[in-house]
C-alpha cells in the first residue's frame, strides 16, 4: 500500500526529476522509470480519456516512477487511439488493461491512484466509489455537478482518508500565486468589485440534429449512467455535454471554476450572502444547447461585489483578453490571466502600485500533478493545492450563478445553514436527480 511507502523524494527533487525527463528521448525515459524502486512506483487507472482526462495521464507520466496500468472509456475507439499514442512513444502498452465500465477497473489491487477525466455528471459517483475502493483520486473540475455532490464528494475524502486533488491546476501556477500574494499584501487599498470575464469565440454548440444510434463501439447507457434516459444524440455528446443541463452547467462550471477559484482565493472569500443572474442563448439560437450562451452573475460579499460576465463567440473581453480576472482597489486595479498578471496604477493614487506585466514561467498542469504525487507519497493531504475541500467550495459557489440564473431569482444563501432561505429552490436544484438504477451515496 502507498501508505507505507517511504516519501524519499522532496519536490524539489521530483520537480528536478521532471526537467531531466523532458531532455530524454522515449528510450531513455523507459530505462529511466525502470531504475525506480519498485516500492516507490505509483500505479495509475483513468476514467475518461478522451479530452482533459488524457491531458492528465500525458502529465501523470512526466514523472518519474508513475505508470498507466488502466485505461476505461465507453468509447473503444478513443481507447484504441490513446494506446496507439502512447506505442508511438515506445510506451509499454501490452500491461494496460482495457475497461468500458469503471467498477470493473476499481477491482484492480495494483491501482494507486484513479483520474476522473468523464463528463461532470459523472464525476461525483467516480470519485467516491474509487475512494471507498482505496484508491486516492485526482477528480477534474468542476468537482461536482450539484451542490449535494460536492457534500457527498468531500464526506467521502474524510471517510476513506484518500488524498483527492480537484483538477483546478491554476491552483499550482507560479504567477497566479504571485499574484494572489501581492493582492493579500494590501498595496492595491480597499479592493471594492472582482471582475472575472470568460469570452470564449471559438466556442459554439452543436447543431441541431435528429436523434441516432450511436456509434459503433460506444456503450451510450454507460455514458448517461446517472443521468436521465434519452436517445442518443450527437450534439449532446463527448465536447457538447457542456451545455446540457443534465451533464454539466455551461461556461460557468466549465472555465468558470478556473477562473472564480481564483477571484474566491485572492479575497479569501466564503459562499457570498446573495446572488443573481441573467443571460441567454443569444449568440447561437439556431444551435443545440440549454446553457446559457450569454450569462452575467452578482455576488454580494460582506465588503465587495464580485461580477461574472461569460459570452460564447466573442474573443474581446475587457482589457482586450477573453478571460481573467480584475481587483479593482483604490490604488490600482491587477489584471489576472494564463498569460501572466500586471497592475494598473489608479492616476488619482499616490501608492505608486504599478507593475508591468509577469509572464508565467512553468507548465501549470504538470506542477499540479508533481504536487499531487508528492502527497500521494508522503501522506500530507495539508500540502495538496487543490483539495476536494477546495474544489468543493468554488464548485458550489458556481452553482449558485447558474441557479440564480435558472430561477431567475436573487437568492439569499443562509450559511448557518447552508442552503438557500427558499426552500423551494433547495427542493428543485440543491441536488440532482439520479436515474437508470444509479444512486448518490449516502457517506
Amino acid at each position: 500500500m502507498i501508505e507505507r511507502r517511504k516519501f524519499i523524494q522532496q519536490s524539489s527533487a521530483l520537480a528536478g526529476g521532471v526537467m531531466l525527463l523532458s531532455a530524454l528521448d522515449n528510450k531513455a525515459f523507459s530505462i529511466f522509470k525502470s531504475r525506480i524502486a519498485p516500492s516507490d512506483q505509483i500505479n495509475v487507472g483513468a476514467i475518461g480519456i478522451k479530452g482533459m482526462g488524457w491531458a492528465n495521464v500525458s502529465a501523470a507520466l512526466k514523472i518519474p516512477g508513475v505508470n498507466l496500468v488502466a485505461v476505461c472509456d465507453i468509447d473503444k475507439s478513443v481507447i484504441d487511439s490513446r494506446l496507439a499514442e502512447l506505442a508511438k512513444k515506445n510506451y509499454d502498452t501490452s500491461k494496460i488493461k482495457r475497461y468500458g465500465d469503471y467498477r470493473q477497473m476499481l477491482e484492480q489491487k495494483d491501482i494507486d491512484v484513479v483520474i476522473v477525466g468523464t463528463p461532470d455528471h459523472w464525476h461525483a459517483l467516480q470519485m467516491i466509489h474509487a475512494c471507498e475502493a482505496g484508491k486516492d483520486v485526482y477528480v477534474e473540475k468542476p468537482v461536482g455537478n450539484s451542490i449535494e455532490e460536492c457534500r457527498v464528494m468531500v464526506a467521502a475524502q474524510q471517510r476513506y482518508g484518500k488524498a483527492v486533488q480537484a483538477g483546478q491546476w491554476q491552483r499550482s501556477q507560479q504567477h497566479f500565486r504571485d499574484a494572489v500574494d501581492f493582492i493579500r499584501s494590501g498595496k492595491l487599498g480597499n479592493i471594492r468589485t472582482v471582475k472575472v470575464w470568460c469570452y470564449q469565440g471559438w466556442m459554439k454548440p452543436g447543431p441541431v440534429v435528429p436523434d441516432s444510434a450511436p456509434p459503433p463501439g460506444v456503450d451510450y447507457a454507460q455514458w448517461l449512467g446517472p443521468a436521465k434516459k434519452r436517445p442518443f444524440n450527437a450534439s449532446r455528446f463527448h465536447f457538447n455535454f457542456r451545455w446540457f443541463w443534465d451533464y454539466a452547467g455551461g461556461l460557468m462550471t466549465d472555465w468558470g471554476v478556473h477562473l472564480m477559484d481564483y477571484a474566491i482565493f485572492g479575497m479569501d472569500a466564503p459562499v457570498p450572502k446573495t446572488v443573481s443572474a441573467l443571460g441567454g442563448n443569444f449568440a447561437y439560437p439556431e444551435l443545440y444547447q440549454e446553457t446559457p450562451d450569454t450569462m452575467g452573475a452578482l455576488y454580494e460579499f460582506d465588503k465587495f461585489n464580485l461580477i461574472w460576465d461569460h459570452a460564447m463567440g466573442i474573443d474581446n473581453g475587457l482589457f482586450g483578453k477573453d478571460h481573467g480576472i480584475a481587483f479593482i482597489g483604490n490604488n490600482g486595479t491587477l489584471e489576472l490571466d494564463r498569460g501572466g498578471w500586471e497592475v494598473i496604477e489608479e492616476k488619482r493614487s499616490a501608492a505608486k502600485v504599478l507593475v508591468e506585466r509577469r509572464k508565467p514561467t512553468d507548465n501549470g498542469l504538470d506542477k499540479h500533478w508533481e504536487n499531487f504525487i508528492s502527497v500521494v507519497k508522503s501522506r500530507k493531504f495539508e500540502e495538496l493545492n487543490c483539495p476536494i475541500q477546495t474544489g468543493a467550495h468554488i464548485a458550489t459557489v458556481c452553482q449558485l450563478g447558474n441557479i440564480a440564473f435558472r430561477t431567475q431569482k436573487k437568492l439569499v444563501w443562509d450559511k448557518s445553514r447552508n442552503r438557500f432561505t427558499d426552500e423551494a429552490v433547495n427542493k428543485k436544484y440543491f441536488g440532482k436527480e439520479y436515474h437508470n438504477g444509479y444512486t448518490l451515496p449516502k457517506v
